[in-house]
């Protein structure tokens, strides 16, 4: 049997799920990191070779947008079959040495969010935890003085666990508290990496290339757990320092880890808006249509490891819609 007609079949499946006329539904992929290989410290992140094959099959079934023309033609009913776009959140370095040309080489678009405050050396409190718990040498580590127990990390398995338990129990607490815990975490280990985030250069570069860049705040904030002074300072610094770099106006902005009313809240909306930007993404599953609210677009994480099931769970989301 030819290899293709799974294929050839599963792209008919995607056009009649993805809608006709003024119902047709775009998909928003939403990535942080492409590695060089597979890390057992984060299963959840694709690596050169799994991008690569998601891209080819992206162009070779789907119709890849900017996301400023899809969300153009979504709004006047002329957006096209299995239509879907590329984001990344973050604004790690891997994505320009290690996306872009993956992206160029399929002749596809994508939108960055940056964090400016990780730039240039800067590392994300999740990162300091998880490269900790790596490099920790012992077979326990003891962060029973900051009330957060005690782990056995004497395999790899336990220290994967042991990370996403940390940053579990860290993650929505104030940023001070939450930063202060990580960095204590951060001490006990050695040799934490520095070059983990883009550099403006690389930014630059990235912008230059012919992809989007977006704002997502200076330093990764749970916005929710914010007063609307201050998250509104996240949101416009960095939208004013990305502006200044790049030399163009910033279009698209997304929530910090992105959960309506957990990690970012209703009346934070109108923050964004009059920041000046034309729409916001969240990371809430779903897929986009006309009737979706633009300051509230839905994204999805792609976690399949192989072609067909990839395919197949993006058939599915344009079937259901919003989840």
């Amino acid at each position: 049997m030819n290899k293709s007609i799974p294929f050839k079949i599963l792209k008919t499946l995607a056009t009649i799920a993805s809608g006709t006329g003024k119902r047709k539904k775009l998909f928003i992929l939403i990535y942080h990191r492409v590695l060089d290989k597979p890390d057992f410290m984060r299963p959840g992140e694709v690596d050169n070779a799994a991008f690569t094959w998601q891209m080819e099959l992206l162009a070779k079934y789907f119709n890849v947008l900017p996301l400023h023309d899809a969300l153009q033609k979504m709004q006047i009913h002329t957006l096209p079959s299995r239509a879907v776009c590329i984001t990344f959140d973050d604004g790690y370095a891997d994505n320009y040495t290690n996306a872009l040309p993956i992206l160029k080489q399929f002749n596809l678009s994508a939108t960055f969010f940056i964090a400016n405050g990780f730039l240039n050396g800067g590392r994300m409190w999740n990162d300091t935890v998880i490269e900790a718990v790596r490099n920790f040498p012992l077979p326990e580590l003891d962060l029973a003085a900051i009330d957060l127990g005690r782990f056995d990390v004497s395999d790899q398995s336990k220290k994967r666990q042991t990370a996403e338990q940390i940053i579990g129990q860290i993650k929505h607490l104030p940023a001070v508290q939450r930063d202060q815990l990580a960095a204590h975490v951060g001490m006990q280990s050695q040799n934490l990496p520095g070059n983990l985030m883009m550099t403006t250069e690389q930014l630059k570069q990235l912008y230059q290339s012919g992809m989007e860049i977006g704002g997502h705040t200076v330093n990764h904030p749970i916005l929710a757990k914010l007063d609307n002074q201050i998250a509104e300072q996240e949101v416009t610094v960095n939208k004013i320092f990305l502006e200044n770099i790049l030399n163009t106006s910033l279009r698209f902005f997304a929530y910090p880890n992105g959960k309506p009313d957990q990690d970012y809240n209703q009346q934070q909306i109108p923050l964004i808006k009059n920041a000046g930007y034309q729409a916001a993404l969240s990371t809430q599953w779903g897929v986009a249509q006309q009737i979706s609210d633009i300051w509230q677009l839905p994204r999805f994480t792609p976690w399949d490891k192989s072609p067909i099931k990839f395919m197949l769970r993006m058939i599915t989301l344009y079937h259901k819609g919003n989840v």
